[in-house]
């Protein structure tokens, strides 16, 4: 075999590595089994009772993973209490718009699944300005199909507060 063959023979497109990194993973979690990715070092009580002295050879442990974050319980807040930019976004939800940011309206898919589970497309997100911040800031309102399901979030959706407007 020539030179030029055995170099050419050598070279192994990237596509190619990537697709066979993949496939190493894939048959290593595969045969690891659910409990190597289940698992972690701290929950194992063994993990605890027998750790490696400092000194000993690196041991292939379990990835850790965190824990799912548990959501909060809806609040409330009465519409008086609401910041004055929160009122002028209930406002313009109320005639329909122009609203400030194209975001505006667009669907909430309550990833973080605090509020009520509903169908896609249920809940609609709305900015509420933020004095000072220069982009959107962190406060939203969140609607719900129901009439006068408005909740308020001053922390990007970390927590929700439903408006009452009877107080």
């Amino acid at each position: 075999m020539s030179t030029r063959v055995m170099l050419y023979a050598m070279r192994i497109p990237p596509r190619i590595t990537r697709i066979g990194a993949l496939g190493a993973l894939a048959s290593a979690l595969f045969l690891a089994g659910p409990t190597a990715v289940a698992t972690t070092p701290a929950a194992t009580p063994a993990a605890v009772a027998y750790a490696a002295p400092v000194h000993a050879a690196p041991v292939h442990a379990a990835p850790v993973y965190a824990a799912p974050v548990q959501a909060a319980a809806v609040g409330d807040i009465c519409y008086s209490k609401l910041p004055g930019e929160a009122h002028e976004t209930l406002g313009l939800i109320d005639k329909g718009g122009p609203y400030p940011y194209p975001q505006d309206g667009g669907v909430f898919s309550n990833r973080e699944g605090i509020l009520p589970q509903q169908p896609s497309g249920y809940y609609h997100e709305y900015t509420v300005e933020t004095p000072g911040s220069p982009d959107r800031g962190a406060r939203r309102i969140v609607t719900g199909e129901q009439t006068d399901e408005d909740y308020y979030t001053a922390d990007h959706y970390e927590s929700f507060d439903l408006v009452d407007r009877g107080c």
